[in-house]
């Protein structure tokens, strides 16, 4: 039995009447009674009373009619659910990011953004260590990631940037670097320990810069923890200015460093042949997104 003779029966219990229903059908009417009789045989089961003059429903056809409705409307609710799912209207999306990225706000931004857009798309979001995630991406387990370059990608990897931030320097209000408003000169930090952040690319070009090796002695992880790290006196780190307005610690205070800005990039990353319609949706937001 096949989705047409359920309509065919259906349009038949609704007009009671074989000339009727097959016009609504498009049908000729031998051609309806043939499907019919077609149900009944499969059915073992008398559905319809004909008479020369009626058509009625037997017990058994109001039970199979109630069911039929069934089928076809879930059928139905079927059919536009693939249509929506195909638009990228539905569906599910992992999304990675890394503390920094939430903290900038970019990644509320953009999944604020899509969600008013798509409502029927599922987002999550779990927070990865930054050195995983472009491999998690590649790999299909993340579908859209949120990082801070520079890192290496993947060649099946591609990026926007969103953001464009500097580093600055997280300092313990107790550490002695001279005046608190001016910027802190590279070479000043050569003695200085440093915590060191996921993102290692500031704390190497302030070394860089004062041509020295920094001393680390420590590799908190998480922002949070870094500065925490600071805030007690365990040493400075060099973390993305956007810290400056969304942290408050006791006991700590940013520094801008002297010299050109040591920049440092918020960017989505994604598969470049990305093919889930909802997944490549995104992917057209954050591409068409304005630095």
């Amino acid at each position: 039995m096949e989705l047409r003779h359920l309509r065919y029966f259906v349009t038949l219990a609704e007009e009671l009447h074989f000339a009727r229903a097959a016009e609504r059908l498009n049908i000729a009417p031998p051609t309806l009674t043939v499907q019919i009789q077609e149900i009944e045989r499969t059915l073992s089961a008398q559905l319809l009373v004909r008479t020369k003059r009626s058509v009625a429903l037997t017990s058994a056809g109001e039970v199979f009619l109630a069911e039929a409705h069934r089928v076809l409307k879930q059928f139905d609710h079927a059919e536009q659910a693939g249509r929506r799912a195909g638009r990228g209207e539905l569906g599910r999306i992992e999304i990675g990011y890394v503390g920094s990225a939430a903290y900038t706000g970019t990644l509320q931004t953009q999944m604020g953004q899509f969600a008013r857009n798509y409502p029927g798309v599922c987002l999550n979001a779990r927070e990865f260590a930054m050195d995983g995630l472009p491999s998690l991406v590649a790999g299909g387990e993340v579908d859209i990631g949120f990082i801070r370059l520079p890192i290496t990608l993947p060649p099946s990897v591609g990026h926007h940037v969103l953001i464009r931030d500097h580093f600055c320097l997280a300092v313990s209000a107790s550490e002695d670097l001279g005046d608190t408003q001016k910027p802190i000169a590279p070479d000043a930090l050569s003695t200085a320990s440093f915590v060191m952040p996921e993102q290692k690319f500031g704390t190497l070009q302030v070394a860089s810069r004062g041509q020295f090796t920094p001393r680390i002695v420590s590799t908190s992880g998480s922002l949070l923890a870094v500065l925490t790290q600071v805030s007690i006196g365990k040493g400075v780190s060099v973390i993305p200015s956007a810290m400056r307005t969304v942290v408050t610690l006791p006991g700590i205070i940013f520094r801008d460093i002297s010299g050109e800005p040591i920049v440092s990039e918020v960017a989505a990353i994604f598969r470049i042949d990305e093919v889930a319609p909802a997944v490549r949706n995104f992917i057209t937001q954050i591409q068409i997104s304005v630095v």
